[in-house]
Protein backbone atom coordinates (compact mmCIF):
# COMPACT_ATOMS: atom_id res chain seq x y z
CA UNK A 1 0.00 0.00 0.00
CA UNK A 2 1.51 3.40 -1.33
CA UNK A 3 2.04 6.56 1.42
CA UNK A 4 -0.71 7.99 -0.74
CA UNK A 5 -3.39 5.05 0.20
CA UNK A 6 -2.42 5.26 3.95
CA UNK A 7 -2.80 9.01 3.96
CA UNK A 8 -6.23 8.97 2.31
CA UNK A 9 -7.42 6.27 5.08
CA UNK A 10 -5.55 8.12 7.66
CA UNK A 11 -7.64 10.99 6.35
CA UNK A 12 -11.02 8.89 7.20
CA UNK A 13 -10.14 8.69 10.19
CA UNK A 14 -8.46 5.06 10.48
CA UNK A 15 -5.95 5.63 13.39
CA UNK A 16 -4.47 2.71 13.50
CA UNK A 17 -2.82 3.95 9.59
CA UNK A 18 -0.58 6.50 11.96
CA UNK A 19 0.57 3.53 14.20
CA UNK A 20 1.51 1.37 10.64
CA UNK A 21 3.43 4.63 9.32
CA UNK A 22 5.40 4.61 12.68
CA UNK A 23 6.43 1.34 12.20
CA UNK A 24 6.87 1.69 8.70
CA UNK A 25 9.49 4.88 9.16
CA UNK A 26 11.39 3.53 11.83
CA UNK A 27 14.12 2.14 10.69
CA UNK A 28 14.67 5.50 8.37
CA UNK A 29 14.54 7.30 12.14
CA UNK A 30 17.30 4.42 13.27
CA UNK A 31 19.60 5.71 10.11
CA UNK A 32 19.30 8.76 10.49
CA UNK A 33 20.24 8.15 14.82
CA UNK A 34 23.18 6.38 13.41
CA UNK A 35 24.35 9.04 11.50
CA UNK A 36 24.99 11.41 14.80
CA UNK A 37 26.82 10.42 17.58
CA UNK A 38 26.01 12.45 20.96
CA UNK A 39 29.52 12.97 23.38
CA UNK A 40 27.66 11.30 26.71
CA UNK A 41 24.69 10.27 25.25
CA UNK A 42 22.42 7.42 24.31
CA UNK A 43 21.76 6.24 20.79
CA UNK A 44 18.31 5.60 21.71
CA UNK A 45 17.89 9.01 23.03
CA UNK A 46 18.33 10.00 19.36
CA UNK A 47 15.54 7.34 18.06
CA UNK A 48 13.60 8.36 20.30
CA UNK A 49 13.30 12.37 19.19
CA UNK A 50 13.16 10.93 15.81
CA UNK A 51 9.88 9.44 16.29
CA UNK A 52 8.48 12.07 18.06
CA UNK A 53 9.39 13.76 14.65
CA UNK A 54 7.95 11.15 12.82
CA UNK A 55 4.82 11.63 14.73
CA UNK A 56 4.89 15.63 14.08
CA UNK A 57 5.33 14.39 10.52
CA UNK A 58 2.49 12.36 10.14
CA UNK A 59 -0.13 14.64 12.39
CA UNK A 60 1.50 17.81 9.89
CA UNK A 61 1.99 16.03 6.46
CA UNK A 62 -0.21 17.63 3.66
CA UNK A 63 -0.93 14.93 0.42
CA UNK A 64 0.26 16.30 -2.34
CA UNK A 65 2.73 18.56 -1.70
CA UNK A 66 5.93 16.23 -1.19
CA UNK A 67 6.70 12.75 -0.78
CA UNK A 68 6.01 11.58 2.71
CA UNK A 69 9.22 9.99 2.95
CA UNK A 70 11.30 13.55 2.18
CA UNK A 71 8.81 15.07 4.37
CA UNK A 72 9.53 12.50 7.30
CA UNK A 73 13.22 13.14 6.81
CA UNK A 74 13.35 16.67 7.07
CA UNK A 75 10.91 16.42 10.45
CA UNK A 76 13.05 13.88 11.81
CA UNK A 77 16.03 15.57 11.25
CA UNK A 78 14.92 18.59 12.85
CA UNK A 79 13.46 17.29 15.45
CA UNK A 80 17.02 15.77 16.74
CA UNK A 81 19.14 18.17 15.89
CA UNK A 82 16.72 20.72 17.69
CA UNK A 83 17.11 18.08 20.90
CA UNK A 84 20.56 18.39 20.78
CA UNK A 85 20.52 22.54 20.23
CA UNK A 86 17.91 22.46 23.07
CA UNK A 87 20.04 20.83 25.58
CA UNK A 88 22.44 23.55 26.36
CA UNK A 89 21.75 23.28 29.91
CA UNK A 90 24.85 22.39 32.37
CA UNK A 91 23.45 19.13 32.68
CA UNK A 92 23.22 17.79 29.70
CA UNK A 93 26.36 19.79 28.30
CA UNK A 94 28.02 16.65 26.77
CA UNK A 95 24.79 16.56 24.11
CA UNK A 96 25.79 19.86 22.81
CA UNK A 97 29.23 18.15 21.46
CA UNK A 98 27.80 16.24 18.89
CA UNK A 99 29.05 15.23 15.85
CA UNK A 100 27.81 13.64 12.76
CA UNK A 101 29.22 10.85 10.88
CA UNK A 102 28.03 11.20 8.14
CA UNK A 103 30.11 14.53 7.71
CA UNK A 104 33.94 14.66 7.81
CA UNK A 105 34.11 13.69 11.33
CA UNK A 106 37.96 13.93 11.42
CA UNK A 107 38.59 17.73 10.27
CA UNK A 108 37.93 19.11 14.26
CA UNK A 109 38.45 16.16 16.26
CA UNK A 110 42.10 16.04 15.00
CA UNK A 111 44.31 18.98 15.94
CA UNK A 112 47.23 18.27 14.08
CA UNK A 113 47.47 18.44 10.08
CA UNK A 114 49.45 15.66 10.01
CA UNK A 115 46.60 13.54 11.70
CA UNK A 116 43.90 14.86 9.89
CA UNK A 117 45.56 13.93 6.50
CA UNK A 118 46.14 10.14 8.28
CA UNK A 119 42.46 10.29 9.24
CA UNK A 120 41.02 11.18 5.66
CA UNK A 121 43.72 8.54 4.00
CA UNK A 122 42.31 5.95 6.35
CA UNK A 123 38.71 6.84 5.68
CA UNK A 124 39.54 6.34 1.85
CA UNK A 125 41.22 3.06 2.40
CA UNK A 126 38.03 2.22 4.25
CA UNK A 127 35.70 3.37 1.79
CA UNK A 128 37.72 1.23 -0.88
CA UNK A 129 37.33 -1.63 1.09
CA UNK A 130 33.99 -1.69 1.35
CA UNK A 131 33.76 -0.47 -2.38
CA UNK A 132 35.46 -3.49 -3.71
CA UNK A 133 33.86 -6.06 -1.65
CA UNK A 134 30.17 -4.80 -3.10
CA UNK A 135 28.86 -5.69 -6.41
CA UNK A 136 27.19 -2.76 -8.64
CA UNK A 137 23.40 -4.33 -7.23
CA UNK A 138 24.84 -3.97 -3.66
CA UNK A 139 26.63 -0.25 -3.96
CA UNK A 140 23.30 0.76 -5.72
CA UNK A 141 21.24 -0.09 -3.06
CA UNK A 142 23.61 0.87 -0.05
CA UNK A 143 23.15 4.84 -1.94
CA UNK A 144 19.43 4.65 -1.66
CA UNK A 145 18.98 3.47 1.81
CA UNK A 146 21.59 5.86 3.01
CA UNK A 147 19.74 8.18 1.09
CA UNK A 148 16.49 7.17 3.71
CA UNK A 149 14.64 4.74 1.06
CA UNK A 150 12.42 2.10 2.30
CA UNK A 151 12.87 -1.48 0.92
CA UNK A 152 9.52 -0.82 -1.21
CA UNK A 153 11.19 2.40 -2.72
CA UNK A 154 14.34 0.62 -3.49
CA UNK A 155 12.51 -2.43 -4.91
CA UNK A 156 10.39 -0.14 -7.02
CA UNK A 157 13.40 2.22 -8.19
CA UNK A 158 15.55 -0.60 -9.18
CA UNK A 159 13.34 -2.87 -11.15
CA UNK A 160 13.46 -5.72 -8.57
CA UNK A 161 11.28 -7.56 -5.57
CA UNK A 162 11.43 -6.23 -1.75
CA UNK A 163 12.81 -10.02 -1.35
CA UNK A 164 15.77 -8.89 -3.59
CA UNK A 165 16.64 -5.66 -1.84
CA UNK A 166 16.13 -7.05 1.20
CA UNK A 167 19.00 -9.86 0.58
CA UNK A 168 20.94 -7.65 -0.97
CA UNK A 169 21.39 -5.51 2.38
CA UNK A 170 21.37 -8.68 4.32
CA UNK A 171 24.66 -9.36 2.54
CA UNK A 172 25.80 -5.54 2.53
CA UNK A 173 25.45 -6.07 6.54
CA UNK A 174 27.67 -8.90 6.15
CA UNK A 175 29.98 -7.49 4.28
CA UNK A 176 30.70 -4.27 5.86
CA UNK A 177 30.79 -6.31 9.33
CA UNK A 178 33.46 -7.88 8.23
CA UNK A 179 35.21 -4.61 6.62
CA UNK A 180 35.10 -3.46 9.98
CA UNK A 181 36.27 -6.68 11.58
CA UNK A 182 39.56 -6.41 9.38
CA UNK A 183 39.98 -3.12 10.34
CA UNK A 184 39.49 -3.91 13.80
CA UNK A 185 42.22 -6.42 13.87
CA UNK A 186 44.23 -4.19 11.41
CA UNK A 187 44.19 -1.00 13.77
CA UNK A 188 44.67 1.80 11.58
CA UNK A 189 44.78 0.85 7.71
Amino acid sequence: MTDKELFERLGRGESEVADFLLEKYKPMVKRQARTLYLIGGENEDLIQEGMIGLYKAIRTYRPGESAFASYAQVCVNRQMYTAVQASGRKKHEPLNEYISLSEDLNLFLLDNPESRMIAQENMEKRYQLIDKQLSSMERQVLKLYLEGGSYEEIAEEMGRSEKSVDNAIQRLKKKLKKVEKSVDTQGAL
